[in-house]
């Protein structure tokens, strides 16, 4: 069972997301909070065992927004997973959240399975984004970023195949799609994404694809 917490401002949402997610047999709602402080006081009150494993967090509410809460739940209690559901398909909110460690972003008028989807694979510790979002936020930093960066400690390290697959990484290419091009098991592709996470001191396979997006000349 997967326990969810629900953090919004606006109660009919919060009523309306627990309602659906609510008949998933796999999925549990904890909680609801309408504000970042409200959402750490309920964390604090739970005992460890019954925490939520993923929260889907707003970003625009008033207290403590989704920015400040993910920030303040990915330091306090790095095994809670953030999923950003929010109706702006903003630029510099995705980039902000994705930065304080939140794993996938989704607009609000996602379908009800696609979200339970969505909850499921970022409670396993995978990123998730709506469609063309990871590809957005990529392109974004193609375009902003310096021409000659200077390479991270640790990219000389990365063997061949490494590269190959943090490259892929950076084309928003899943495991299975990874396996799939480089003709690899996903178990061998899920090692070498933990080796380039480690070798260059990455929190997620989202940071290393942003970092992909910036040296694309060295690959």
């Amino acid at each position: 069972m997967i326990r969810v917490l629900l953090v919004d401002d606006q109660s009919i949402l919060r009523q309306g997301l627990a309602a659906l997610l609510g008949i998933e047999p796999d999925l549990e709602i904890v909680g609801e909070a309408e504000q970042g402080q409200a959402a750490l006081a309920l964390i604090a009150g739970l005992p460890e065992e019954a925490r939520p494993q993923v929260v889907l967090m707003d970003m625009r509410m008033p207290v403590m927004d989704g920015v400040a809460a993910t920030d303040a739940i990915s330091a306090q209690y790095p095994n809670i997973q953030v999923l950003v559901l929010t109706t702006f398909d903003d630029d510099e909110l995705i980039a902000e959240a994705m930065r304080v460690g939140a794993k996938g972003y989704l607009l609000k008028d996602t379908p009800s399975e696609e979200l339970a989807a969505a909850i499921r694979s970022v409670a396993k510790g995978y990123s998730q984004f709506g469609p063309g979002i990871l590809q957005k936020m990529v392109a974004n930093l193609s375009t902003t970023a310096a021409s000659e960066p200077d390479l991270p400690p640790g990219f000389d390290a990365l063997t061949p195949r490494e590269k190959e697959v943090l490259q892929l990484l950076g084309e928003g290419a899943s495991n299975k799609e990874i396996a799939q091009q480089l003709y690899l098991s996903e178990g061998t592709v899920k090692n070498h994404v933990t080796n380039v996470l480690g070798r260059l001191d990455l929190r997620d396979r989202t940071q290393a694809a942003l970092l992909a997006a910036k040296l694309t000349d060295y690959f």
